[in-house]
């Protein structure tokens, strides 16, 4: 009953945001909503979009949630909602004109202008990037975003993405991409692409053992190396691979795009994506009063004047201990146990000065006496 009052509701929103002000509004409205019910997107995100895209036209759906993410400032959010986004354009029967329609991006005006409408929020992802450019069958763009990647982006969220496309790739919808394998002269980059996502998995992993076998099922690659030419006007992400047989030139289908700067839009991937990487380091490692204190405590004692310590051959009693807890010996023990605040400069071991840490100067000194009878003792 509540999943029937649901869709109803969902309806009645629908009709009212075939207006163009009232369907911002909604979008506007559920990114809200699911930014801040994760469960929500979790459980019923798909379910929305899609009956959203079955009520409206899908397209239309799928360009305004572009452009508001575009502008998300939360960045782990928006790279979630652009993974579900992905998920949904991937498997969804009622995204089935769209998905045709960005199989034409690099042939078609249409395709073209909703593939660059897309692209900027999908930077937010590196695997739905990947995705969308192999679906827009923009296999060198594709190669350059995965080279591009660096150590901080392949975690753990990253393997489990590329685990799913892998295994989407071996669904009908990507038919069209495994019988493109059949013909490796006229598609590199995908078999490039194809080996990129390759490298990048476990050699263990149940998707690197499909991925691989799909490889495998590849026919030999019979051109010569003299039979294959690249020609580049200009710029590097727009060659043209061109293959001479019999006197016919076949030319790279994957590459013939019509006026796409793939070379900024790589650009504005990196941008995006280095914005991700610092917002994730100060998630992760924020600069706490512990360690202001610390930075503190470590250029003050930069700033301190260095004292000379006097050479002693032995061990000097506990009295003659300073009170800024410092001790020096010459190397004549051979080791010593590193507590924390000792450490070798040319031989010697001297300790920190830790009069900075107020009471528990004391509890170090007498753990200091400890070790240093100890060794007493041992000798």
């Amino acid at each position: 009953m509540e999943l029937r009052l649901f869709f109803l509701l969902l309806e009645v929103h629908a009709c009212i945001a075939e207006d163009a002000q009232h369907f911002h509004h909604l979008v506007v409205f559920l990114i809200h909503t699911f930014r801040s019910n994760h469960v929500l997107l979790e459980k019923r995100g798909i379910m929305i979009v899609r009956q959203l895209c079955f009520l409206l036209n899908a397209e239309r759906v799928y360009r305004e949630f572009s452009e508001i993410l575009e502008a998300e400032k939360d960045f782990d959010f928006a790279s979630t909602m652009v993974q579900a986004l992905t998920l949904i354009l991937l498997t969804s029967t009622e995204l089935f004109s769209l998905r045709n329609l960005l199989k034409q991006s690099l042939m078609n005006p249409a395709g073209k202008d909703l593939f660059l409408c897309l692209y900027s929020s999908w930077c937010h992802s590196p695997m739905g990037m990947i995705s969308l450019c192999l679906l827009a069958q923009a296999y060198h763009h594709a190669s350059a975003v995965i080279q591009s990647l660096g150590e901080e982006d392949i975690n753990v969220k990253f393997l489990m993405q590329l685990d799913k496309l892998i295994r989407l790739l071996e669904a009908p919808i990507f038919t069209y991409l495994r019988l493109q394998l059949l013909d490796p002269g006229r598609y590199p980059w995908l078999l490039k692409t194809l080996y990129g996502l390759l490298q990048l998995l476990p050699q263990q992993s149940a998707a690197f053992k499909i991925l691989k076998t799909r490889l495998k099922t590849m026919p030999p690659h019979t051109l010569a190396d003299d039979q294959v030419k690249w020609r580049s006007f200009g710029n590097p992400n727009t060659q043209i691979l061109e293959v001479t047989e019999h006197g016919n030139n076949i030319h790279d289908q994957g590459n013939m795009h019509i006026a796409i700067n793939f070379a900024a839009r790589l650009q504005q991937f990196k941008q995006v994506q280095n914005q991700h990487r610092m917002h994730s380091r100060n998630t992760q490692f924020p600069l706490s009063s512990t360690a202001a204190r610390f930075s503190q405590m470590q250029i003050s004692e930069e700033l301190r004047p260095s004292v000379a310590l006097p050479e002693v051959g032995h061990l000097p009693p506990r009295s003659s201990w300073t009170n800024s807890g410092q001790f020096h010996q010459q190397n004549s023990v051979g080791i010593i146990a590193d507590i924390g605040y000792s450490f070798i400069v040319s031989g010697k071991y001297y300790s920190r000065d830790y009069d900075v840490l107020g009471n528990k100067i004391e509890k170090k000194k007498k753990f200091f006496a400890w070790m240093v009878e100890l060794l007493r003792s041992s000798f």
